[in-house]
């Protein structure tokens, strides 16, 4: 019979031991690899990934479901994460990683994919995939980003999906691209980093004032801000200046039934080859407007405050130059 010594058997309970704690690693952590579809993607350069060992496995992650002729939601969904990525700047494909996946994926190859990049600049680190549709469905279930009666309706559409997580922790969190990007800048950046920062004392009565927005200045910040900038020094810090045109005084520049219309319907005017709108869309990239379903009334709130914000800057200007401030 074999004999083990003192030796051997305390190594071999070492063995036990570790697989012990990782199978209980493994069974704590429910977002782990037994949880998620290792679904096969193709890449926009045609390259064959798996999404749980290529794309998330101990990783930071951006996931996201478009398709690219969404006429709504995806642009902003994309011109946002935009924002996002220019603000975490080199860190992503280093410590964050961004994946968009195509819903549509018989329309999205991916070559289509890649020239959806170049229309909004996409830097790298982010990847554009596809695959086939019964397998992108099962993920997006799994992911709890497929809800039935929308998503697998006639007229393509489908609910806001996006979620952010860091696999290794098991953090995941559903967002919204009307999220400040700020925000979302710094939730992928530190807290699903698990970084501690310590924190400045500092006194409230330091605190500057905030005026509370309008109804006009929350639509443009979380519909329009994605896409567009506001006078010479917004929206600098993000880059996001040449996805569309910078709308301080357009007001002005448009005629107002125009204006609102355009605000309402662009893709309809579009369609319609209005002259104004296919020469934005030619001069801007072939980005098209999306239509965010603003009725009259969120419309004209909007315009207010474009009008309004107009005035400000130029009383503004004006103070600081020490000319006349318009009325």
């Amino acid at each position: 019979m074999a004999r083990f010594d003192g030796g051997w058997a305390w190594l071999l309970l070492a063995l036990v031991l570790v697989v012990q704690l990782s199978q209980a690693d493994e069974q704590a952590t429910p977002w782990g690899r037994g949880y998620f579809p290792n679904t096969e993607l193709v890449d926009q350069d045609g390259r064959p990934v798996r999404f749980f060992d290529d794309l998330i496995e101990d990783k930071v992650v951006v996931v996201n479901f478009i398709f690219t002729g969404c006429g709504d939601s995806c642009p902003l969904e994309t011109a946002r994460l935009r924002q996002v990525q220019q603000l975490l700047g080199e860190r992503v494909g280093r410590d964050v990683f961004f994946y968009s996946i195509s819903i549509d994926p018989l329309s999205d190859t991916p070559e289509v994919l890649k020239a959806y990049m170049a229309k909004f600049k996409i830097g790298p680190g982010w990847r554009f995939l596809t695959g086939e549709k019964d397998q992108i469905d099962a993920l997006r279930q799994a992911l709890g980003l497929f809800i039935d009666g929308i998503d697998n309706g006639r007229n393509r559409d489908h609910n806001l999906s996006l979620i952010v997580g860091n696999q290794a922790t098991g953090r995941w969190m559903k967002a919204s691209p009307f999220e400040n990007p700020w925000i979302l800048a710094d939730q992928l950046a530190n807290s699903l980093q698990n970084w501690k920062q310590p924190s400045v004392e500092q006194s409230y009565a330091d605190a500057p004032l905030i005026r509370p927005p309008s109804h006009g200045e929350t639509l443009f910040r979380t519909r329009c801000a994605a896409c567009h900038s506001l006078g010479p020094m917004d929206g600098e810090t993000t880059g996001m200046r040449a996805v569309g045109p910078d709308l301080l005084g357009v007001t002005e520049r448009r005629e107002p039934v125009w204006l609102s219309r355009w605000i309402r319907e662009p893709d309809r005017m579009l369609a319609e080859q209005d002259p104004i709108a296919v020469e934005l869309f030619a001069r801007y990239n072939q980005v098209r407007m999306p239509n965010l379903g603003l009725n009259e009334g969120d419309t004209q709130a909007l315009v207010d405050f474009l009008h309004s914000e107009q005035q400000r800057q130029l009383r503004l200007a004006a103070q600081q130059t020490g000319n006349a401030a318009p009325p």
